[in-house]
């Protein structure tokens, strides 16, 4: 049924949540890792995409980037992309009904996969976090300035992951993706969206190597706050659809 496969990621998401917002990694170490991801930048300056070996930075006005290769990231996932489950999206489905549907395509729920939907969509709508300044607020404070952007009848990838629950706190629990346009012009974190005509690709994952920031802030952080769950529901959960 599968073939081994790793997803690299650097740093935790409770980290994010708890406020690390800056890490030791570069764009370049990043892109060794892999050719496909997500993920934010330094001071939490904008959302990640990495397609096609290219890492793009999605800024808080909605504007697109390629990214320096010496800026660096608190947090990111990667993998190389090797697509091993391919179906065309039924039209005029939404973020929710979608992620229903792909649940019926994966092999098992107990898995990591990197998915990438690819074509025509009817509706996305984004947000994107705004550089933040120290010192810095927990995300859920963070977030709370995210501007709304919509797309209609726009081409463009999303991207991402879909994780299992027993990975929450390290990563997203179920559906977590970004959004660029087929110019590479404009994007941000995935909202909701609509598919008009669009191709899946999943790329199923067994293994998952972990990097953790050898920093202070990293080294005194909160990584188990006893409202993980409504933190990540604040943050991420409720504006990526379920698994």
């Amino acid at each position: 049924m599968f073939i081994r496969h790793s997803i690299f990621q650097n740093s935790l998401m409770s980290a994010l949540l708890d406020g690390i917002y800056d890490g030791e990694m570069t764009i370049s170490e990043l892109l060794a890792k892999g050719n496909f991801g997500i993920g934010t930048f330094n001071g939490l300056d904008g959302e990640m995409i990495i397609l096609d070996g290219t890492c793009y930075q999605l800024r808080g006005d909605g504007s697109a980037r390629v990214a320096d290769l010496d800026q660096q990231t608190p947090y990111a996932v990667a993998t190389n992309f090797v697509p091993r489950i391919l179906v065309d999206a039924p039209r005029g489905l939404g973020r929710d009904e979608l992620s229903a549907f792909i649940d019926e395509v994966e092999p098992s729920a107990n898995y990591m996969y990197a998915v990438r939907i690819t074509g025509r969509f009817s509706e996305v709508t984004t947000r994107t976090v705004v550089k933040q300044t120290k010192p810095y607020p927990p995300m859920t404070e963070a977030v709370g300035s995210d501007k709304e952007l919509h797309f209609s009848n726009v081409e463009g990838v999303i991207g991402g992951f879909r994780t299992p629950v027993y990975e929450r706190g390290i990563s997203v629990p179920g559906c977590h993706v970004h959004f660029i346009d087929a110019a590479r012009e404009s994007g941000g974190h995935v909202l909701d969206y609509t598919v008009d005509e669009a191709k899946i690709e999943l790329c199923p994952s067994s293994d998952l190597e972990l990097r953790l920031p050898l920093t202070q802030e990293f080294g005194r952080a909160n990584l188990a706050p006893e409202d993980l769950d409504k933190q990540l529901h604040t943050t991420e959960v409720k504006t990526t659809g379920g698994h």
